[in-house]
């Protein structure tokens, strides 16, 4: 039983696969899993609609974020379970026929009432020999989004965009005090940086973390970390699937703990510009 101060939500661990009719297959029964427990909004992770490497598959099965069969089907389940769903990202075609890396929240109605392109591109040579080049595929958006809902206040981003502090710190300015960060990190980083970085967002903004995470070896050849996470605004772990496999993770937020924990370290007010160096 949850209290009129507290909320409980469900991030969906998937692995997700490279085709979309396979990834609704694959997601929807994880969301009814999360509903069945209880959760009034549900985060998916990035790629939700599909995971595919090879950008000569990719780009012709894309489709509008309007048009995308796993949306469509996401859409159609929040209407029927009646609650919230975040899209941690689906991969999109856009107007001018580049792709996109597109959130997109979902009411209980199945309206899309807010969306938001990952900002941040990754672009890198590991020293494991794996690269990736997210820019020669996606165009970046070019703007922050915060999303008021009867629930909270949502700050939106993607993955590689929990590396930059400034978006984050944005939002909580913004009003934010639940920040989604729905990935599908590489098991190298994955292991070395995943949780660290996602607490330290949490700390710095007193604000809740939810990071639903992609996990395992998937169709396309790609390897991903999982191990979603739920942080408190103080930085403790409320939730862990600690593992790789699919999964949901269900956690209770004491929504006063965004305001107690800005009140204790006022870093968000205490901040001041600089010139130099």
């Amino acid at each position: 039983m949850t209290s009129s101060s507290s909320l409980r939500v469900g991030l969906v661990q998937t692995r997700t696969p490279a085709t979309h009719a396979a990834a609704l297959a694959h997601v929807a029964p994880l969301v009814r899993e999360a509903a069945a427990q209880g959760a009034r909004f549900i985060l998916t992770p990035e790629g939700t609609n599909v995971l595919q490497k090879d950008r000569a598959r990719l780009l012709p099965a894309l489709q509008s974020l309007e048009d995308d069969v796993v949306v469509l089907g996401l859409r159609d389940l929040a209407a029927e379970l009646g609650v919230w769903i975040d899209i941690g990202s689906a991969l999109v075609l856009r107007e001018d026929g580049r792709a996109a890396n597109r959130q997109a929240v979902i009411d209980p109605t199945g309206a899309i009432v807010a969306t938001y392109d990952k900002l941040h591109m990754f672009d890198v040579d590991l020293p494991t020999g794996e690269t990736a080049r997210e820019s020669a595929t996606y165009e970046p958006g070019d703007r922050a989004v915060t999303v008021e809902t009867p629930l909270g206040v949502f700050g939106l981003t993607i993955c590689y965009d929990m590396r930059f502090p400034a978006l984050h710190r944005a939002l909580a300015l913004k009003g934010a005090t639940i920040l989604t960060i729905p990935a599908a990190f590489t098991r190298p980083t994955g292991e070395a940086h995943w949780e660290i970085l996602l607490r330290a967002r949490a700390i710095e903004t007193g604000s809740f973390v939810l990071a639903a995470a992609q996990g395992g070896f998937h169709e396309d050849g790609r390897g991903t970390w999982g191990r979603t996470l739920a942080i408190g605004p103080w930085g403790e772990v409320i939730g862990l699937l600690d593992h790789d496999e699919p999964g949901v993770l269900v956690a209770d937020l004491d929504l006063d703990a965004a305001p107690k924990a800005r009140a204790a370290i006022p870093a968000l007010k205490n901040a001041r510009a600089f010139t130099g160096p």
